[in-house]
């Protein structure tokens, strides 16, 4: 009989493992990738609370988080623009109402796309951070501003955006580099 054991590989990606093997586990083990919303129903596998969702599609799902233009803003500023407060995001220059920036930050922690951590020089104040759920939406924002630009009247210089769209791993190792390093310095220009 083929026994079988789960091992979670990302906490990140939501990937998960399932191990076949025939008896002993010394022997290579056989492995078949799953994802966390196939074995979701495994009463032994611990999961997030679920919400009532639409459908099992991914981009629903994704929609349901990030479907608004305030939260993808957010993840933006802080992403390449080096912005950590609450002050920052509502000076950014989009126009978002404070009400509504508390609601997005608040969903955002929530979801686990950014966190909260009290200021090195001011304990009374918070600076937020993207997780590394949060970083890994780099290569989406990448494409949507390099869409942007080519698809759009933007404020973006066509000679960075060019750059950028030739550079997209370097452009997303360096965005990666400044979130493990908490390098604040903006990444791109502002527009």
């Amino acid at each position: 009989m083929e026994s079988i054991r789960y091992g979670r590989i990302s906490k990140r990606t939501g990937a998960w493992v399932r191990f076949f093997n025939s008896g002993r586990w010394e022997e290579p083990a056989k492995y078949h990738l799953q994802f966390k919303s196939d074995i979701d129903n495994l009463s032994h596998v611990s999961g997030e609370p679920k919400s009532k969702r639409r459908s099992g599609c991914p981009v629903s799902i994704s929609l349901d988080l990030l479907g608004d233009r305030w939260s993808l803003l957010v993840i933006r500023d802080l992403m390449v623009r080096g912005l950590r407060t609450f002050k920052e995001f509502q000076a950014a220059g989009e126009g978002i109402a404070s009400n509504i920036l508390a609601d997005r930050l608040r969903k955002l922690e929530s979801a686990g796309i950014i966190g909260a951590e009290a200021a090195e020089t001011d304990g009374r104040r918070v600076n937020y951070r993207l997780t590394e759920k949060g970083i890994d939406l780099a290569p989406v924002l990448l494409e949507l501003l390099i869409w942007g630009a080519r698809h759009e009247e933007t404020g973006a210089p066509c000679a960075v955006i060019a750059e950028i769209e030739k550079n997209r791993e370097g452009v997303l190792a360096e965005a990666r580099r400044r979130w493990r390093e908490r390098d604040s310095t903006p990444l791109i220009p502002k527009f």
